[in-house]
C-alpha cells in the first residue's frame, strides 16, 4: 500500500476546529447566548409572574371571572367528563350548574392562550426595548464623559 505523506501546513478536522472555536468571536457568541439564556429567564419571570397576572386580573374584570382562560371556540360536539361508573361530572359556571367538558377530549380553538401569547410577545418586547434604550443612554453618558476626559486631557497637554 501507497500511504499518503501528511502535508505539514493541513490542519486537518480537528486542527480547524480547533482554529474555529478559538476563534474570539464564536468565544463571545457563547458567552452571548447564556447570558441571553439568564436574561430570558429573568424576563419571562417578570413577565408571567407579574405583569401577566395584573393584566389577567384587568381583564376578568372586563371579560368575566374566568378571563381569557374561558376565550374558547368549541369545533363539533363537546366530551363531557364522566366518572368511572359512566355518571356526568358536573360544575357550576357563574352559578348554574352544567355538564363539565372534558376538554383533553374536547376538540377546540383555544382563543384565551393565543391571545394571552401575543400580551406576553408584546411584554417581553417592550421590556427589552426599554432595557436596551436604558443601556444605549447609559453608553452614551459614559462616551460623552469619556470625552470631556479626552478634551480636558488635550488642553492641559496644550497648556504646557
Amino acid at each position: 500500500m501507497c500511504r499518503k505523506k501528511k502535508d505539514p501546513n493541513k490542519k486537518g478536522f480537528f486542527g480547524e476546529f480547533k482554529e474555529f472555536i478559538t476563534r474570539g468571536n464564536v468565544i463571545d457568541m457563547a458567552v452571548g447566548i447564556i447570558i441571553g439564556g439568564a436574561f430570558t429567564a429573568i424576563i419571562t419571570a417578570l413577565v408571567q409572574g407579574i405583569l401577566q397576572p395584573v393584566i389577567n386580573f384587568i381583564l376578568s374584570k372586563i371579560v368575566g371571572k374566568n378571563g381569557l382562560e374561558a376565550a374558547r371556540t368549541i369545533l363539533g360536539k363537546p366530551v363531557y367528563a364522566l366518572t368511572e361508573t359512566g355518571e356526568h361530572i358536573y360544575e357550576h359556571i357563574d352559578g348554574v350548574l352544567v355538564y363539565k367538558i372534558d376538554w383533553a377530549q374536547t376538540n377546540y380553538i383555544d382563543w384565551g392562550s393565543f391571545i394571552s401569547a401575543i400580551i406576553n410577545f408584546i411584554l417581553v418586547a417592550l421590556i427589552l426595548f426599554l432595557i436596551i434604550k436604558l443601556i444605549n443612554k447609559v453608553h452614551e453618558k459614559g462616551q460623552e464623559a469619556k470625552d470631556k476626559l479626552v478634551n480636558k486631557v488635550e488642553e492641559t497637554k496644550e497648556e504646557k
